[in-house]
């Protein structure tokens, strides 16, 4: 059984869908070891409690970067995870957090990286007037929504969008990709060459 990590600082609702994907079978083989967050009262951290898994919040406020990571790392080595998956967590990953979980940390981006990283990415496409956005499941580097690429939706840019309405279509593939991304990376059937993403078989 693979053992997923989960951080999260918001409603999680990547989270739940891969814990759905997990309770269909779409995502066979895997168990989500331990849900944390940086933030009390993170309502993803209810919603892991009501399914009855290890949930924990270590506050990142008011303590130093390297404090803060060494606590998460420690959380997930003691519940033993073969890969982290970010799921709306909004701290950027220390490069001691990286070494720690190498080519094993997950994140998730409403962008078609390497367009519009960083925050309000939906908001970036818009202003832009790009005709295409959608999500994009990454290996996390040391640099901001930079990694190697696992996998990428597409969802167009109608004329009619505003930032709710294209981020509402782009979710829904979110919830898709992730899941996905998750099962390719846990069948070892690929490899990286430079940074490219390359499946095998």
């Amino acid at each position: 059984m693979k053992r997923l990590g989960i951080l999260l600082s918001g409603r999680g609702s990547n989270f739940l869908a891969i814990a759905e994907a997990i309770r269909q079978q779409r995502l066979a083989g895997v168990e989500i070891a331990v849900v944390l967050s940086n933030k009390a009262g993170a309502p993803g951290i209810a919603s892991a409690e009501a399914l009855g898994l290890p949930a924990f919040v270590v506050e990142s406020k008011g303590r130093s970067r390297a404090a803060h990571d060494a606590e998460m790392i420690a959380r997930l080595r003691e519940h033993n995870v073969d890969l982290v998956c970010l799921a709306g967590y909004m701290r950027l990953i220390s490069a001691g957090f990286v070494r720690a979980f190498p080519n094993r940390i997950l994140n998730i981006h409403p962008s078609l990286l390497p367009a519009f990283p960083g925050l309000h990415a939906q908001k970036q496409a818009l202003e832009y007037g790009a005709q295409t956005s959608g999500c994009t499941v990454h290996f996390v580097d040391e640099e901001l929504d930079h990694g190697v690429i696992v996998l990428q939706k597409v969802v167009p840019v109608l004329d009619a969008d505003d930032e709710d309405a294209l981020s509402a279509r782009i979710l829904e593939q979110e919830h898709i990709a992730y899941p996905e991304a998750i099962a390719r990376v846990l069948s070892g059937e690929y490899e990286i060459r430079g940074r490219r993403y390359l499946r095998r078989g």
